[in-house]
């Protein structure tokens, strides 16, 4: 079928009542856990991946992805009002939006956020339909050892590009490694890492260690922190002027540009794309002394960037099934669910549901200019809500959805324990996405070097003699050298020192 006739299959079903109604309530719940700090698009998708079970694929897929793009639109309206990032992929918006509210730029800096990430939203969906089916036409032809390669090349990457140590980084994906082999195995019939525990013969759930690892270890991370709000920010005119518009088109392009190319990226997506846009931009300004006091530039990049990237990590999720972060992995725990295998059969036996979520994208980022605009003075009112109030709800919301996936209390108590452990790694400065990464990529990996090794009646020289497959492997080889080198040490140091600041 050509692109033409996938978008029109696209677009009919992204267009019918029920979808339609599905990403408006993403995109509405999205936005609203991007204006709350504190809870976060991967928190919220973890809680709602029970609920998920019970709606046709295609509709809650839509849900998801809208939830998913609609924090990234979100999370600046509370950065830019009232200097406190609702995502971390707006923690950079901080420096130059909540200058430009106090100039009574308010309006300027929300307006030039909506239509920036507006424009790089539509430009992410216009790649995802320009790449997604070559794409899957040269994932039909990899073998079990072409895959294998490409998941250690997506857990090296995720080490590359997490924050912080590099050594944590790897720590993190081996242990999620080891709590991927939790279980029965499949080809043997004997149980792993049980320790006699009849409710872990079939492994350990993905939903209660995503909603324990992010949930709930963020509650109790925020509570710590003793979570204020201000005030409201007057907002006088909503729109920039001619001299703040022609400085943030060429930010809003570089940022586009380059958020799209690191969405697609194993272990990159917003946050990433975030930073790095803004170091981009202030290290090519030629007023660099602007930045961190109201500069244009410094809301249009980034946020250009967070949305463009939001979009395009669909692309190795959908086209691969490898998730490039970790509300990539959820999704692909929300397919599973449903029956759906993660790659490039979803394309061509399941078209319906791949082109119906790439349109409901497009359609998505124009609900979201919509509610975004309007809606700016009833988020602010939101902020007044105290978060001792949310937490309660959010943790009862989190045990609920782990009960009703068998029914256990045993799905529970593994909430709590990945909460502590959740806890335990933010205290220790870690990040979660790696460990989530390797739980999620380890089986699959395993999985398809056992099917290498029986394909080629146990010769490990097949991973070397796939032209795909070794060309897979130099790259990861050549990102482990990489890392080693001084000079991309203090690169990397750089690419994130905004971030702790």
């Amino acid at each position: 079928m050509d692109l033409f006739h996938n978008l029109i299959i696209g677009m009919g079903v992204a267009l019918t009542f029920q979808n339609l109604l599905y990403a408006l309530i993403g995109c509405m719940v999205g936005t609203l856990i991007g204006v709350l700090p504190g809870i976060g698009p991967v928190a919220t998708i973890a809680m709602l991946l029970p609920i998920t079970f019970h709606l046709p694929p295609t509709a809650s897929l839509i849900m998801l992805a809208g939830i998913y793009y609609g924090a990234q639109y979100g999370g600046s309206t509370t950065s830019i009002l009232v200097n406190l990032p609702g995502e971390a992929s707006s923690v950079v918006t901080c420096l130059d939006g909540y200058q430009m509210a106090r100039r009574g730029r308010a309006g300027a800096a929300l307006s030039i956020s909506a239509i920036g990430s507006f424009f790089a939203g539509t430009i992410g969906t216009i790649i995802i339909v320009l790449f997604a089916e070559p794409l899957t036409l040269m994932a039909q032809k990899f073998g079990p050892a072409d895959y294998c390669s490409l998941m250690a090349l997506g857990l090296v990457a995720a080490v590359v590009l997490a924050s912080g140590s590099v050594l944590k980084a790897i720590a993190m994906v081996f242990l999620g490694l080891l709590f991927g082999l939790v279980g029965t195995d499949v080809n043997t019939g004997a149980q792993r890492f049980t320790f006699n525990v009849p409710e872990l013969s079939d492994g350990i759930d993905f939903a209660p260690i995503a909603m324990g690892l992010f949930g709930i270890a963020e509650i109790v991370v925020n509570l710590e922190r003793h979570l204020t709000r201000g005030g409201a920010i007057k907002i006088t005119s909503l729109w920039p002027t001619r001299e703040e518009v022609r400085r943030a088109i060429p930010a809003v392009l570089r940022g586009t540009m380059l958020g799209s190319i690191l969405g697609v990226l194993p272990g990159g997506g917003p946050t990433l794309g975030a930073f790095s846009a803004y170091t981009l931009e202030k290290k090519i300004s030629k007023t660099p002394e602007q930045f961190g006091k109201g500069a244009v530039e410094g809301v249009a990049a980034p946020e250009a960037a967070n949305n463009a990237a939001a979009q395009t990590s669909f692309i190795p999720m959908l086209t691969l099934g490898i998730p490039s972060n970790a509300v990539m992995a959820l999704m692909v725990g929300a397919m599973i669910i449903q029956g759906i295998q993660p790659g490039p059969e979803v394309m061509t036996k399941k078209p319906e549901l791949f082109w119906g979520l790439i349109a409901s994208m497009w359609l998505g980022n124009l609900m979201l200019v919509v509610i975004n605009l309007p809606m700016i003075g009833m988020w602010v009112k939101l902020l007044t809500v105290p978060y001792r109030y949310l937490a309660p709800a959010i943790l009862l919301f989190c045990c609920i959805g782990a009960y009703s996936l068998q029914n256990s209390t045993f799905h529970v108590l593994q909430v709590a324990g990945f909460g502590v452990l959740g806890y335990i790694f933010a205290r220790l400065g870690v990040e979660g996405a790696p460990f989530l990464l390797g739980v999620v990529l380890g089986p699959q990996m395993e999985e398809y070097f056992r099917r290498a090794m029986l394909l080629s009646r146990g010769d490990p020289y097949v991973f070397i003699e796939r032209p795909i497959s070794l060309g897979l492997l130099i790259t990861t080889i050549f990102l482990l050298i990489l890392m080693a080198l001084p000079s991309i040490k203090k690169a990397r140091k750089e690419a994130f020192q905004e971030e702790k600041t």
